[in-house]
């Protein structure tokens, strides 16, 4: 079926183009446009993602030296710096936005089954929050420091498959606990997250709807203890209590028993705090869970050294968030073909394979399986020697 089509046509031949049409249709992303459709725009930079263009320029000129081959990528109109950059300033963000979402959705559903270290038939997620630095002179609509801009990307990870199912991208004075805000809990799920996003009263609000949140415990944190259970100390437990929270504005905002761990990490040695509303885990599947959450850390690490989202094509909002969104759909979509094709390799190995492939006519199911099979060594013990 995939006889002589070009790999990259091969990848977005995953692309849900029907839904995409929707999400424009939505904005109006092609009033009053003749050429350059947004999914020629969304097409363009997906290309620039998966071979690792730096700036427009280098988008055009490569897309130019194969202008013979466009309209076998998917592409209908050349692509010319300016258009690009154009339709990047002012076609809505949000029209990818909604796409992107609808990718995470088809992802989610593939890695619905798929381990990531606990026992759990619940969902799990991670939440943190990362910072792209800015010059302030070029996006002073990102302020953050006065000298400096930024963007900071909120990010609520599934930990099975690390799909990202939740971002928001805002500028860097924004203090990462207001997403609590713009999160829709799900009961029964947990939500791991660092101290950066305790506010008792918004954790309410997920204890309330019947989801559990892991955390940890600040170092000003007022409690009493209430009971305390008991534990295996040769696990690195150190005690687990239920306490209520008596400092006067965390009491007033979360007015229920919390479950308080503490760990100590025999291979550092360090003392850590857990705080649950969970009562039923064993506290050391708690402990497990919050280790978990140094995923989306690498995910953070990962799609920063992978995606080209620390360079910008463009210097407006518009333009910044576009590509950040498009980025996260091509990592999505990756992870979509990766499924579907049963590739054992890694998201990094694929990159980088598809990186040098994208016009090739290879079979992507053949291309994929074939590059990270491991080399045939024979044995030469009974070669003779030419020059002996």
């Amino acid at each position: 079926m995939n006889e002589g089509k070009l790999v990259f046509a091969q990848v977005m031949q995953h692309l849900p183009l029907t839904t995409f049409r929707r999400c424009v249709a939505r904005y109006r992303g092609e009033h009053k446009i003749k050429s350059f459709s947004c999914l020629d725009q969304f097409l363009s930079m997906a290309f620039a993602q998966l071979t690792y263009r730096e700036s427009l320029r280098d988008i055009e000129a490569c897309l130019r030296a194969q202008r013979s081959k466009l309209y076998h990528l998917g592409i209908r109109s050349m692509v010319a710096r300016n258009t690009l950059a154009n339709a990047n300033a002012m076609r809505d963000w949000r029209m990818y936005a909604d796409f992107g979402q609808s990718l995470i959705g088809i992802a989610r559903r593939l890695y619905i089954e798929e381990p990531f270290g606990v026992d759990l038939k619940e969902s799990v997620y991670a939440l943190d929050t990362t910072t792209i630095d800015l010059c302030l002179s070029v996006f002073p609509w990102a302020p953050f420091r006065s000298t400096k801009a930024a963007v900071k990307l909120h990010t609520l990870l599934d930990l099975r498959g690390n799909i990202p199912t939740f971002i928001h991208i805002s500028d860097g004075k924004m203090h990462e606990v207001n997403v609590l805000d713009q999160l829709s809990p799900e009961p029964g799920a947990f939500y791991i997250m660092d101290r950066g996003f305790i506010d008792f009263e918004r954790l309410h609000r997920f204890h309330q709807v019947g989801s559990f949140f892991v955390t940890r415990g600040k170092s000003n944190l007022k409690v009493q203890r209430r009971y305390s259970h008991p534990v295996d100390r040769s696990t690195g437990l150190i005690c687990d209590q239920t306490v209520m929270l008596t400092g006067f504005y965390s009491h007033k905002g979360f007015e229920t028993p919390l479950r308080r761990i503490r760990f100590k990490d025999p291979q550092t040695g360090k003392s850590l705090i857990f705080l649950t509303n969970n009562f039923l885990l064993p506290a050391l599947t708690i402990t497990e869970l919050y280790k978990c959450r140094w995923q989306v850390e690498l995910f953070f690490k990962w799609i920063k050294q992978h995606l080209r989202i620390k360079a910008f094509f463009g210097t407006s909002e518009n333009a910044v968030k576009s590509q950040i969104w498009i980025a996260v759909s091509v990592y999505v979509l990756v992870a979509i073909v990766k499924k579907r094709l049963n590739i054992s390799a890694s998201l990094y190995e694929m990159l980088q394979i598809l990186s040098h492939t994208m016009f090739e006519r290879i079979p992507l199911d053949q291309l994929l399986i074939q590059s990270v099979q491991p080399a045939i060594s024979y044995d030469s013990s009974n070669q003779m020697n030419l020059f002996d």
